[in-house]
Parts: structure tokens; sequence; C-alpha cells
């Protein structure tokens, strides 16, 4: 790692910590050029896992893709980061435990839809309205009558 303030590559390891969601690991470490102390992330890389979209062209996964689409459908809601980051990594490993390196696009929208349920229903119909593809009005009207039949948890 590089000191973000002198660039130099000489550090230590002061602190590390697991994260909750057991997904990454936060070291705390100290410069020892210049004593800058800086915080850093480390998380696992899911080499050669490929995403087959809707038209059969197949893409290298981004986690940060889906982050971000599922940071957009919960903006202004109140739904932490954390919360965002613990969801995408829940449904990465459900789908790599069920499809290894070829993961179907629908499965990851679904999987994605599943948890959103659950975690804030007006993010899951933003979600749902980009991913379903919705058309008009009557199409919100059906999923939103749908979400209200369902018993709360």
């Amino acid at each position: 790692m590089r000191c973000p303030k002198c660039t130099s590559v000489e550090d230590k390891v002061i602190d590390s910590r697991i994260s909750r969601d057991g997904a990454s690991i936060r070291r705390r470490r100290e410069c020892l050029e210049c004593g800058h102390r800086y915080s850093t992330t480390e998380v696992s890389v899911r080499d050669g896992v490929m995403v087959i979209k809707r038209d059969g062209r197949r893409e290298d996964f981004d986690r940060e893709k889906l982050t971000r689409a599922v940071r957009a459908a919960c903006h202004k809601r109140p739904v932490d980061a954390e919360q965002v980051a613990m969801l995408v990594e829940d449904v990465m490993d459900a789908l790599e435990a069920q499809f290894e390196k070829e993961i179907p696009s629908r499965a990851i929208g679904e999987g994605v839809m599943q948890r959103l349920r659950t975690v804030d229903q007006v993010a899951y119909v933003r979600f749902a309205s980009v991913y379903k593809e919705f058309r008009d009005v009557a199409e919100f009207v059906d999923e939103i009558s749908l979400l209200a039949r369902e018993p709360r948890t």
C-alpha cells in the first residue's frame, strides 16, 4: 500500500478487524516514513465469474456495477452502506454456490429483488421497475399491489 500523504510503500499494520458480514478486513496502517495513519479495506476478488446477459452476450462480473444499481434503488431511503454491501455479498454467495463461474443476469436481478423486498419495499419497486422494464404506471400498480398483499415482517 502507498501512503496517501507521502506515497511511501513502507508501512506497518497497527490493527486489523473483520467486517460484520465477514466479507472484508479493515486494516489501520502507519507510514514508516512520515508517521501518517490511514485505513485500508481488503475484499476477496472473484476472478473468472462471467455474467450471461439476456441477449446471450457474456461479460465479466462487475461487483461495483451491481453495488451502484442497488445504491441507486436505495437512494434517499433508510438503507445504509453496510446493508447494501451485505445484500450484494449475500446475492453473490448464493449465486456462486448455485452457478459457479457463469451466472445468468436474470438470476442476479431476481436475487437482488428477493433481498430488497425484505430490506426496503420502495427500493425494491425502484429496482424492479428497471429490472422488469416497466412500461407504464399500471405495471407499477400491479407490483405494489402484490407487495401490499404480502404479510409484513
